[in-house]
C-alpha cells in the first residue's frame, strides 16, 4: 500500500510531472487543481488527488510561485474613499463572497482603497511591480483607468459590473435592467401613476442599465417617460435625501419612487417623513440590493435582491481561471466571461 513516505522515481521527493503521468493528465492540470482552480472537473480533480496522496506530493509553494513569476496573492481594488466602503452593505457581503470562496485557495486577498489620486498613483506603481497575480475591482466608473491598466500591464482582472456593453474584461453582474423592471412594474400594478427614479451614479454602466429598465417598463405599460420624475443620484443616503428633496419640490404628485439602492431609499425615506408623506400611503416606496437596512427600515422596504455574495464568488472563480490561463480575458477577444446573475423582486410594506 502506498504511504506518504513513496519517493519519486528521482530517488527524491516526488515531482508535478510525476503527479501528472500519476493521475493520467497533464502537468498544467495538477497545477490547476493544486491552485484551486474551478477549471477542472470533478473526476480529474479527484485523480489529481488521488495521486498526490499516493505518492506524498508536497507543494513546494515558493519556488512554484517564483518558477510561474507568482505571488499567490489577489487584490480586491475598491476605486471609493474608505467612508463609502464600510458605510454600504455591498461592499461588505461582496467582500465576504469573495473571502470564502478564496479561502478554500493557498491565496492571501489584499484589500486596497484607491479613492483619491495619490491612492491611484500609489496602486498604480504597486501593479506595475506585478506583486499579485491577479485583481478584482469593485464599482468602476466609465471614466476610470485602472482596467486599462491593468490590461497594458496583463494582469488577470475581473470587474463587478461591465463599463459599457463593449467591456474587453471578464466581469461579473447582476441583472441590473431585469431588476429595475420588476420594481416599476410592481409599482404599476399597485395603482401608481406617477412614480419617480432616484438613480445611482450614472458614470457606473450598472445604474444607467437601472434607469433603462425604469423607462422601457414604463413605455410597455403605455406611460409616457416623464424626464421630471428622474433626479440623479449617487447611491449615498445623502444622494437619497437630495434626489427626494428636489422631486417633491418640483413634482409634488409623486406617489412612488424606485430608488437605485437601499441606502439610497432610506435618505429618500427620511425626507418623505419630514414633508408628512407617509409611506407607502402616499408615497409608495423601492429600493435595490435587498440589504439589511431594508429589513429594519420602518416600515420594512420592498427592494430588488441582488445575489451579492453570489457575485463575490463567482469573480473569484473567473479570476483563478484566468490566472491559472495566464492570459488575461482581453487578449482572447470573444473567449471573455461575463456572467449576468438573476434578480428577484422582495415585497415588503413599504409598497
Amino acid at each position: 500500500m502506498a504511504s506518504h513516505g513513496v519517493r519519486g522515481r528521482s530517488g527524491g521527493r516526488p515531482t508535478l510531472e510525476e503527479v501528472a503521468a500519476r493521475a493520467g493528465v497533464g502537468r498544467g492540470t495538477v497545477s490547476r487543481v493544486i491552485n484551486g482552480s474551478p477549471r477542472v472537473s470533478d473526476a480529474t480533480r479527484a485523480a489529481v488527488e488521488a495521486a498526490v496522496a499516493e505518492l506524498g506530493y508536497v507543494p513546494n509553494t515558493a519556488a512554484r510561485a517564483l518558477a510561474a513569476n507568482r505571488t499567490d496573492a489577489i487584490a480586491l481594488v475598491v476605486p471609493e474613499p474608505e467612508t463609502r466602503f464600510f458605510a454600504e452593505p455591498y461592499f461588505s457581503d461582496m467582500l465576504k463572497g469573495v473571502g470564502s470562496e478564496l479561502s478554500e485557495t493557498e491565496m492571501q486577498l489584499l484589500l486596497i482603497f484607491a479613492g483619491s489620486d495619490r491612492e491611484r498613483e500609489r496602486l498604480a506603481q504597486y501593479l506595475a511591480a506585478h506583486r499579485v497575480d491577479g485583481v478584482l475591482l469593485v464599482s468602476v466608473h466609465a471614466d476610470d483607468p485602472l482596467p486599462d491598466l491593468l490590461t497594458q500591464l496583463e494582469i488577470p482582472a475581473v470587474i463587478s459590473g461591465p463599463r459599457s456593453a463593449a467591456e474587453p474584461l471578464a466581469s461579473v453582474d447582476s441583472d441590473n435592467y431585469g431588476g429595475a423592471r420588476s420594481a416599476v412594474e410592481h409599482l404599476l400594478s399597485r395603482g401608481r401613476g406617477h412614480i419617480a427614479h432616484i438613480t445611482g451614479h450614472l458614470a457606473v454602466y450598472g445604474a444607467q442599465r437601472r434607469v433603462d429598465g425604469y423607462r422601457d417598463a414604463l413605455r410597455e405599460a403605455g406611460h409616457e417617460v416623464d424626464e421630471g420624475l428622474i433626479e440623479p443620484g449617487d447611491f449615498t443616503e445623502e444622494g437619497g435625501r437630495r434626489a427626494m428633496a428636489e422631486l417633491l419640490r418640483r413634482r409634488p404628485d409623486v406617489d412612488a419612487v424606485f430608488a437605485a439602492s437601499d441606502v439610497t431609499a432610506a435618505g429618500a425615506g427620511q425626507v418623505l417623513r419630514e414633508a408628512g408623506r407617509r409611506i407607502p400611503d402616499d408615497v409608495a416606496l423601492v429600493g435595490y440590493d435587498d440589504s439589511a437596512i431594508a429589513r429594519h427600515m420602518e416600515p420594512p422596504l420592498t427592494s430588488v435582491r441582488q445575489p451579492i455574495e453570489e457575485m463575490g464568488r463567482a469573480m473569484i472563480d473567473l479570476l483563478l481561471t484566468e490566472i491559472a490561463d495566464r492570459r488575461p480575458a482581453a487578449s482572447r477577444g470573444l473567449e471573455r466571461h461575463q456572467v449576468v446573475l438573476a434578480t428577484e423582486l422582495v415585497e415588503r410594506r413599504s409598497s
